[in-house]
C-alpha cells in the first residue's frame, strides 16, 4: 500500500544518532555508521524524527510500504520501559492519531502495563501548551453552598466533577472515567437550559463538543471510542439542542460505540432554543448502536 514513511538520504547522514531517541517506535537504528529504517511496520510516517537531524537527511515521502501496525509497535515499545511508552503515547496524542492511541492504550491495558501520563505540553494548537488542560479530578471535593445573595438565598453549587470538559482536550486514560456515568453535552445546552447543573451534570463526568462547528468529527469518534474501550462506563446521557445539526451528537456517539464494540445504556434529552426540555428517550444499548 502507498503511505507516508520516513526516507533517509545516505549521502547526507553522518551517523550521529540524534534521530534514534526521537523515534520511540523503534523504526530507526544506526547500522554501519548510517541511520537505517529497520522496519516499515514500525514507522508511522508522522516525522517526529525529522526536526532532530542536523544534516537534513530525513524526509517523509509517499511510497509503497507495509501497513503500519500499532500493536506490533507497542510490542516493541513496551520492552523498553515506561519512558519510551510515554514518549510514544505523547507522539500519537500530539499528532491527533487517536485511533492509534486507542489501540496502544488497549494493548497496555490488556497486558496489565501501567499507563503513564502522556499528555504533551504541545497537545494541540488550541491548547497552546496551557497547563490548564491537564486532567483534574474534582469528585472528592467537599460540597459547599455558595455565598448568600440578595433575598437570603444561596448561589447554587457547581456540580462539575472533572476538568477539562471539552472532548478535544480530554485525556482518554484519565481515571475519572473509571466506572463513570457519562454526560455527553452539545456546547450550547448549558446556555439554553437553566437547570443544567442540578438536572444533568450532577454525579456525571461531562464530555462537551459541537457536532456542527468542530472540524474534528472523526477525531472525536476515535477519542470517544478510546474512552469507551479503556473504561467500564455505567451509563451515557446525551443532551443536545433541538436544531437538526445537533443530531450529530448522537451520530458521533453511535459510531464510537460501534468502534469500541460496547453496548451501554443511553438516554437522549433534547432542549428547545427557548430553554425547555421537549423530548426524553431511554435508548436500549442495541438501539444506541
Amino acid at each position: 500500500m502507498k503511505r507516508n514513511i520516513i526516507t533517509i538520504e545516505e549521502e547526507k547522514c553522518d551517523g550521529c544518532g540524534l534521530c534514534v531517541p526521537d523515534c520511540p517506535e523503534g523504526a530507526l537504528q544506526i547500522i554501519d555508521g548510517k541511520a537505517r529504517l529497520v522496519s516499515d511496520l514500525f514507522c508511522d510516517g508522522l516525522g517526529a524524527c525529522i526536526k532532530t537531524c542536523p544534516r537534513g537527511a530525513l524526509l517523509v515521502e509517499e511510497r509503497d510500504a507495509e501497513p503500519y501496525s500499532e500493536r506490533t509497535v507497542m510490542e516493541n515499545v513496551a520492552r523498553h520501559g515506561a519512558n519510551v511508552i510515554k514518549a510514544h503515547l505523547e507522539h500519537l496524542y500530539e499528532h491527533g492519531e487517536h485511533e492509534y492511541l486507542r489501540e496502544a492504550l488497549l494493548f497496555l491495558r490488556e497486558n496489565n502495563i501501567p499507563i503513564p501520563d502522556y499528555e504533551s505540553p504541545s497537545v494541540d494548537s488550541h491548547a497552546h501548551g496551557c497547563p490548564g488542560s491537564a486532567p483534574v479530578d474534582l469528585r472528592n471535593r467537599r460540597g459547599t453552598a455558595g455565598p448568600v445573595q440578595a433575598g437570603g438565598t444561596r448561589r447554587p453549587e457547581s456540580e462539575l466533577r472533572q476538568w477539562p470538559v471539552q472532548l478535544k482536550l480530554l485525556n482518554p486514560a484519565a481515571p475519572y472515567f473509571d466506572d463513570a456515568h457519562l454526560l455527553i453535552s452539545a456546547d450550547c445546552v448549558p446556555y439554553a437550559y437553566g437547570d443544567f447543573h442540578r438536572e444533568f451534570l450532577k454525579d456525571r463526568i461531562v464530555i462537551m463538543f459541537c457536532p456542527k462547528l468542530d472540524p474534528s468529527i472523526e477525531e472525536y469518534v476515535d477519542k470517544l471510542a478510546a474512552i469507551l474501550t479503556l473504561h467500564d462506563i455505567r451509563s451515557i446521557t446525551v443532551v443536545r439542542m433541538e436544531v437538526p445539526c445537533c443530531g450529530g451528537t448522537v451520530a458521533i456517539l453511535r459510531k464510537a460505540m460501534e468502534k469500541a464494540g460496547k453496548k451501554i445504556p443511553v438516554s437522549e434529552h433534547i432542549i428547545s432554543i427557548k430553554g425547555g426540555l421537549i423530548h426524553e428517550d431511554s435508548l436500549s444499548a442495541a438501539r444506541a448502536l
